[in-house]
C-alpha cells in the first residue's frame, strides 16, 4: 500500500499536538476484506479521563488535477465514515488536506457545498513545518 506524498508530515503534525497515532495504516475490516485509513490516533482528555479517537484519510493534492483528487477522496472517506458508523461510531474521520489546497480549491462553492452536504470533518496542514493549521 503506497503512503500519500505527506503522510509523515501529518503524522508528526498529529504527535505535535498531542496525538498518539495508534495505527499506521488503521485497518477496518467489514464482511471479509480489509479497508486502510491512513492514520489512527488517541488523546487521553485529563478533564474527563476518556480517549478521543480520530482516523485521518491524508490527500496531498499533487496530481495534475485538484478535482480529481477531490473526487477519489471523498469516496475514499464516504466509503471509511460509512464503515466506521457501523463498527466504531465513537471513532470521527478527519480528511487531511494541505494549506494551500485548502486556501485554494477548497474555497471554491461547489466544493463547499458538497463538504457540508457530506459532512465532512477536514484536517488542514502545513507540509512544510509538520503542523495541524486546522480543525474543521
Amino acid at each position: 500500500m503506497a503512503k500519500d506524498l505527506f503522510h509523515e508530515a501529518v503524522k508528526h503534525a498529529l504527535v505535535k499536538a498531542g496525538w498518539r497515532v495508534t495505527d499506521d495504516p488503521y485497518t477496518i475490516q467489514y464482511a471479509g476484506k480489509n479497508y486502510f485509513v491512513d492514520l489512527g490516533a488517541e488523546r487521553l482528555i485529563a478533564a474527563e479521563f476518556e480517549n478521543n479517537l480520530i482516523a485521518v484519510e491524508v490527500k496531498s493534492f499533487v496530481g495534475q488535477s485538484d478535482t480529481y483528487e477531490f473526487h477519489t477522496a471523498l469516496g475514499q472517506f464516504l466509503t471509511y465514515k460509512l464503515l466506521l458508523a457501523h463498527l466504531e461510531p465513537e471513532r470521527v474521520l478527519y480528511l487531511a488536506v494541505p494549506l494551500d489546497t485548502f486556501r485554494t480549491f477548497f474555497q471554491e462553492p461547489i466544493t463547499q457545498e458538497v463538504m457540508a452536504k457530506y459532512e465532512v470533518s477536514l484536517l488542514v496542514y502545513n507540509p512544510a513545518s509538520e503542523v495541524i493549521e486546522k480543525w474543521l
